[in-house]
């Protein structure tokens, strides 16, 4: 692997820890799964690292977590955020970058923006709700309905982001095409 593309999954790394020093949100539904900024890191590392490049990123930025470091929201971190009901999204990251950016590449005959707003959602909303409610079934002991209603109250916030993520790949794609992968 380049040394370049090191500094780039770790620049996006540094990202997702970064959004996750934005105060989240905790709704009392979701079994206390806070509203965190740091989904749309995931769906920026699929983008613009690609699908194993994205999901590499995502994953040194939970292994951080495990060791201690207090970047998810709220300031948690540790093992601890394993027996969470946040779990299941937590894990879910590494998916969700890898569907984006895998996504993104197969869309690649379509404009930027479209292609990464379609891999936003599919990667970042679809695969990310699906590993959450596995996760909320599990750990909050939910049905698979009060999963499902739990994790609805996400969806506005998720589909802004997911429009932010098209929005900058776009921007980043027209001034640097190759700061989108795949792209240039």
């Amino acid at each position: 692997m380049e040394s370049r593309t090191i500094v780039r999954i770790a620049l996006i790394a540094a990202v997702i820890a970064v959004l996750g020093l934005l105060p989240g949100v905790v709704l009392p539904i979701a079994a206390g799964v806070p509203v965190t900024a740091q989904t749309l890191g995931v769906m920026l590392a699929g983008i613009v690292l690609g699908p194993r490049h994205g999901a590499l990123a995502v994953l040194l930025f939970i292994f951080v977590v495990l060791l201690g470091a207090p970047l998810l929201s709220g300031g948690r971190g540790g093992l601890g955020v394993l027996f969470g009901p946040s779990v299941g999204f937590l894990i879910g990251f590494v998916p969700a970058a890898f569907v984006t950016g895998l996504l993104m590449q197969r869309l690649k005959h379509l404009p930027v923006f479209a292609a990464a707003l379609i891999a936003a959602i599919g990667g970042g909303i679809v695969v990310e709700y699906a590993c959450g409610i596995v996760g909320l079934m599990a750990v909050a002991r939910m049905s698979v309905v009060q999963a499902l209603i739990a994790t609805a109250v996400f969806i506005p916030g998720d589909l802004l982001k997911a429009l932010a993520t098209a929005f900058v790949a776009e921007a980043s794609f027209r001034a640097y095409p190759a700061a989108i992968a795949g792209r240039a």
